[in-house]
């Protein structure tokens, strides 16, 4: 039962199979409050280009068009079973407001200065080389354009690192000070009880 239950949560790196499918329909179900309260610090216009890195099930995909309704949105995720996913959830708007692709937030595949909004929910924690992302999402950033990091706070020692492979806890603080380093301006860390948080930055 212990392997089971280690294997499920495994999936939230990078969900493959039928264990992975599982893990993405949860996903799009049990961040949507977080997705929709975070999403909320965001200032939206009708007619954003925006990115979601580690799009998952792609329901944040769809939220995001909801909120820029003559906008495009672009999902990208490491794993082929979200990026297989994400097309089903969104296919009604696929190939002409929703684009979904296999990548990372390491090397980020579109020109500079491409985004309006680009937002990363419940996912930096399996981002490799935490800078070296940041510096692509300000580099895929138009002027005055807004990185939105959502997640639920879990301590430093928390045994969920030890449950979920590849898992790299920081605090909202430790987030906020990274992009002020990345270069990102009047970054702010925004909390709901019990534990969500947004840290959201404006690249200058």
């Amino acid at each position: 039962m212990k392997s089971i239950f280690k294997d499920y949560f495994s999936q939230c790196a990078r969900p493959e199979g039928f264990l992975g499918r599982v893990m993405l329909r949860f996903m799009n179900f049990g961040h949507a409050p977080l997705t929709n309260w975070g999403l909320d610090q965001v200032t939206f216009r009708n007619d954003m280009t925006m990115l979601d890195i580690g799009c998952g099930g792609g329901a944040t995909l769809k939220r995001l068009l909801k909120r820029s309704p003559g906008g495009k949105v672009y999902g990208i995720d490491i794993s082929d079973e979200s990026v297989a996913k994400a097309k089903r959830v969104n296919k009604q708007h696929l190939g002409s407001q929703v684009f979904v692709e296999q990548g990372s937030a390491h090397s980020l595949p579109w020109d500079n200065r491409s985004f309006d909004v680009v937002t990363a929910v419940e996912t930096v924690y399996f981002w490799p080389d935490l800078p070296r992302c940041f510096q692509e999402v300000k580099r895929v950033l138009k002027p005055g354009g807004q990185f939105a990091i959502m997640l639920e706070v879990i301590d430093t020692d928390s045994s969920w690192t030890n449950v979920v492979e590849g898992m790299t806890v920081y605090s909202p603080e430790q987030l906020k000070e990274m992009l002020q380093q990345a270069g990102f301006s009047n970054v702010e860390v925004l909390r709901k009880k019990p534990s969500y948080a947004t840290i959201k930055g404006i690249l200058k």
